[in-house]
């Protein structure tokens, strides 16, 4: 999955304020020198009008609707997951109140610093000469629904910093305040140069319903997980895991994993798109990590067995060249990749839960999920 990878705005787009996005299409469109041969060979083309629609396609291809309400990382993994969302997770615009507030500082002995909405590198920069004369937690939040602490790994162990932090989603944010995810965001470095280190940690809510990775862990399989994907579903379904926090350690995770015979589903959401560019308005970095995944892609497809299925995604949109700095509302590509898989154009689908549906059919697990399954039109 590549974090923020949208390719269009949704029809509805409109009504969250992000009417004529268009993620990949403008990053391709403005970076003209940009090269991405392999995401082009498996249809990328075909889907994103600004990239070389020309070459031979070897794999099916098409783009998917959300049917859950939002643009947030829960709810797009989730409905890939076969699990959409008929309701929206809290959003806090002019950050938490008392009653979350409060609990949260008696808890942890000290009042919070900021409590805003504010993006995670700049709330550091203004507030960490305060946060390290005074011991305080640094509170924010973002467009999405999550809870984010911030506090220098030198003042602030991990260990308390986690606990701080699973407590708040355990006994604080629950009920009306039961916000997507609670992250903990460590962070060093002096005045005029703090940067967020690679120990951040997700805490969610747990999917309200069963998921593809229950159901495939349950059929006797392996779910491996690569990342923040773990802690995305809280850990339920997964048998296997490996901490990488950035999309070169996520190459890495992926290729060692090829090395050895897994039965079952791997699971890896390169977060570097979204993370470190989309939300940054870095359309620039945003290109060059696209550019370094197609090379990663090209040696992966080397690692393929005859046996293995590719499928390739996006959880949401994060428009770098777009008003603001927030995830937007569009569609996702679909990029479906193996042997003997039919170049075929897989359409419009209904739902990112179509993913989920598909992969249970692949793997000969009779459940039905949300979605509708895309299988018989690989072969």
């Amino acid at each position: 999955m590549l974090d923020g990878a949208g390719v269009g705005a949704l029809p509805d787009a409109y009504l969250y304020g992000d009417k004529g996005s268009n993620t990949l299409g403008h990053i391709i469109s403005t970076y003209r020198e940009i090269k991405l041969p392999n995401l082009a060979s498996l249809g990328l083309g075909k889907i994103v009008e600004s990239l070389d629609a020309d070459l031979k396609v070897n794999g099916a291809y098409g783009k998917m609707s959300q049917l859950s309400k939002g643009k947030d990382t829960i709810s797009g993994h989730w409905e890939i997951a076969g699990v959409p969302l008929n309701f929206t997770f809290p959003v806090y615009p002019d950050g938490f109140p008392v009653e979350v507030v409060r609990p949260f500082e008696q808890m942890v002995g000290k009042k919070v610093l900021g409590n805003i909405t504010a993006s995670g590198t700049e709330i550091i920069k203004e507030l960490g000469v305060e946060h390290l004369e005074t011991g305080r937690p640094i509170v924010y939040t973002s467009a999405d629904s999550v809870f984010q602490v911030a506090a220098h790994e030198s003042i602030v162990s991990l260990e308390t910093l986690y606990e701080w932090c699973r407590r708040a989603r355990e006994e604080i944010l629950q009920g009306d305040h039961a916000v997507g995810r609670v992250i903990a965001r460590p962070f060093r470095g002096t005045k005029g140069d703090f940067w967020r280190t690679e120990n951040r940690k997700d805490f969610s809510l747990l999917p309200p319903e069963l998921t593809l990775l229950d159901y495939i862990s349950q059929a006797g399989m392996e779910v491996c997980a690569v990342g923040k994907v773990k802690d995305i579903f809280s850990g339920r379904g997964i048998t296997r895991h490996i901490e990488a926090s950035g999309n070169h350690e996520i190459m890495k995770s992926l290729l060692s994993w090829m090395k050895e015979p897994v039965s079952g589903l791997i699971w890896a959401t390169f977060v570097d798109f979204d993370m470190l560019y989309g939300h940054r308005n870095d359309l620039t970095g945003f290109a060059r990590a696209l550019e370094e995944f197609d090379q990663f892609l090209g040696e992966f497809l080397d690692c393929l067995t005859p046996e293995d299925l590719l499928i390739i995604t996006a959880d949401h949109g994060c428009d770098p060249t777009f008003k603001g700095t927030d995830h937007t509302r569009e569609y996702v590509p679909l990029l479906v990749y193996g042997q003997g898989i039919k170049p075929e154009r897989l359409g419009t689908r209904n739902s990112f839960a179509d993913v989920g549906v598909t992969v249970l059919d692949v793997l000969n697990c009779p459940i039905t999920l949300k979605g509708e399954s895309f299988a018989k039109m690989l072969v």
